[in-house]
């Protein structure tokens, strides 16, 4: 899959937020970007098993509202909320730990507008890796969904190992750096957390350290 780096990077708007959740506090990493589709279309591409794999990760469960979905090698959870084909709201519980995604769908004109909330507790693992390390994963899948619904295969293994993949995933960093300041983290923390994030999704040394 050929592209400008910096074209698709600037194709997601990216935000991070404090809220809190049953007292607690947490942060919310948020990514909005439009695809050139239905709302309905693309709702069917995230939550039908068939096309999800697709773009994604297989999945498996009892997969209407109130049950429990598993995705092949990752999260795991319960689905919330599903109101077709706005908003999708789950329990995304891997590692031991538990965070929630939020999916929220709207017609945009002649395409829809996709914005993904990870809701993440602050914890060691927010501490040391920072937005990055939710959101750079999800920058790589909605990458792959771009390169879905356009009819272009789309592998993310054999795309990070490139040096594409490699320049888009620390440009990602580097957004959810910016993202990170912006929402009131000090610069040096965030810069930190960016890059510690970067080499662990590079494979590659963190600069500075």
């Amino acid at each position: 899959m050929k592209f400008d780096v910096e074209t698709y990077l600037g194709a997601v708007t990216r935000s991070v937020e404090t809220l809190k959740r049953q007292g607690e506090p947490m942060r919310a990493v948020t990514l909005s970007r439009s695809y050139a589709t239905t709302a309905q279309d693309l709702w069917d591409a995230i939550v039908n098993p068939e096309r999800l794999r697709r773009w994604f990760l297989p999945i498996s469960g009892d997969l209407k509202l109130g049950g429990h979905y598993q995705l092949e090698g990752n999260a795991g959870g319960t689905i919330e909320r599903c109101e077709p084909p706005r908003h999708l709201y789950v329990t995304w519980e891997f590692g031991g730990g538990v965070s929630w995604v939020e999916l929220r769908l709207e017609p945009k004109g002649q395409e829809a507008e996709l914005t993904l909330v990870h809701i993440c507790p602050i914890n060691d693992h927010w501490t040391k890796f920072g937005p990055g390390a939710v959101g750079i994963g999800w920058d790589l899948g909605l990458l792959g969904l771009v390169g879905y619904l356009a009819g272009t295969p789309f592998d993310e293994a054999t795309f990070s190992a490139s040096s594409e993949g490699k320049a888009y995933m620390r440009g990602s960093a580097e957004g959810w750096r910016r993202a990170d300041i912006a929402s009131g983290e000090a610069e040096s923390r965030a810069t930190h957390a960016a890059r510690q994030t970067a080499a662990f999704y590079t494979g590659e040394t963190a600069e500075g350290t």
